[in-house]
């Protein structure tokens, strides 16, 4: 048996949303995906964008990000987070982690933001790994009380909850949503920036398309250029296709959970390999990280000799040679998301996995873990 990392299957509403575009329906694809994701997540405004990496992009337009500029992020982060930031010639500051949840360690933030209050101070990104969210009320009330925007990277939490909301509408100045997220291809790209801030999505919606401005009272072919943008705009195809997915996301969380549980209930007590602790009920499980106490890669060789296939979420970005050059970094500048890196990983999840499948990545697990001493 053979099982990938991630599979994607398509639902049939993708299809015959897809055959309505290219038949031409008058139907706005891209109108119908911001209007329904608005509805989804219970926020005011949603501007779909052509990645989740493009809508990142557009949120460091919209809060006016500079040159000199700082924007802090989590040491544990996607690449895409500190390269947009770079893009504007503006510095990211890395934070180290909480060990348990790998999101950012809101103590360690909280002392940088007191220590280093400036204007060039501009923003903070913190990225919900696996779909888990830190404390959010203590977040938001950090960035008022430092005068930062917040800026959450829900790459892993499209449909996840925080005391009862779903992420994109709790509080944050923008929130931006990748719909082919990192080692999870979907066979089609997207992305999404939500605000409940009129101003941000005027600036976003006026700057995702070159900064043009058009007169509803003139011909089309009349515009102006009011500010220097991009093209960040998604196609009316893959924007059809997203749709469906959206409408099955609650089912596929659910579905997400129960796999969750399984590994739970037959990981727990398996030598060599420690499963997650004080996980919240609201947990999505986009991704579900275990720790290796003994030569990480070398179980993760294994097992995919095996046939299963695994993840990591991530390499510290202070490891990376860009980041470790640019700002001269040491290997031990951010011990937590060192040691924890060495021992991560990520074990197959989603919605179309079998229990049959789900069962054989744990008997491979206790196959693999036999062997360490």
């Amino acid at each position: 048996m053979q099982i990938p990392f991630h599979k994607y299957e398509s639902p049939v509403e993708a299809h015959s949303n897809v055959s309505d575009a290219l038949d031409g329906d008058d139907l706005c694809q891209v109108q119908e995906l911001e209007d329904e994701f608005c509805k989804y997540i219970g926020c005011e405004y949603a501007h779909a964008t052509s990645h989740g990496t493009s809508a990142l992009h557009l949120a460091m337009l919209a809060v006016e990000l500079k040159r000199g500029d700082k924007v802090v992020c989590s040491v544990n982060a996607h690449p895409s987070v500190p390269e947009v930031v770079r893009h504007f010639d503006a510095e990211p500051v890395f934070i180290d982690i909480d060990e348990n949840s790998y999101n950012i360690n809101l103590v360690a933030l909280e002392k940088y933001l007191e220590e280093h209050q400036s204007k060039k101070l501009k923003a903070v990104i913190v990225s919900h790994i696996a779909g888990a969210c830190v404390d959010l009320d203590a977040l938001y009330e950090m960035g008022k009380r430092y005068d930062v925007k917040i800026i959450e990277d829900a790459s892993d939490a499209i449909g996840a909850t925080y005391k009862g909301q779903k992420i994109g509408s709790t509080g944050a100045d923008i929130t931006c949503f990748n719909f082919s997220s990192h080692l999870k291809k979907n066979i089609c790209n997207g992305g999404m920036l939500v605000t409940n801030n009129e101003e941000v999505i005027k600036r976003a919606t006026l700057l995702a398309y070159h900064g043009i401005e058009r007169d509803e009272n003139s011909l089309e072919y009349i515009y102006d250029v009011t500010d220097i943008g991009n093209d960040y705009s998604i196609s009316q195809l893959n924007a059809a296709y997203i749709r469906a997915q959206i409408r099955y996301q609650d089912k596929n969380i659910a579905r997400q959970r129960e796999i969750a549980a399984m590994y739970n209930d037959s990981l727990c007590d398996v030598n060599h390999v420690k499963i997650g602790e004080n996980i919240s009920d609201e947990h999505p499980y986009f991704l579900y990280i275990v720790k290796i106490d003994k030569n990480r890669d070398s179980f993760a060789t294994e097992l995919k000799n095996i046939g299963v296939e695994c993840g990591l979420h991530y390499i510290p970005l202070h490891l990376l040679s860009y980041h470790k050059s640019k700002y001269g970094l040491k290997i031990n500048s951010f011990p937590v998301a060192l040691r924890t890196f060495q021992t991560v990983l990520s074990l197959p999840i989603y919605p179309t996995m079998s229990d049959k499948e789900v069962e054989f990545v744990i008997d491979s697990i206790k196959k693999v873990a036999k062997t360490r001493v």
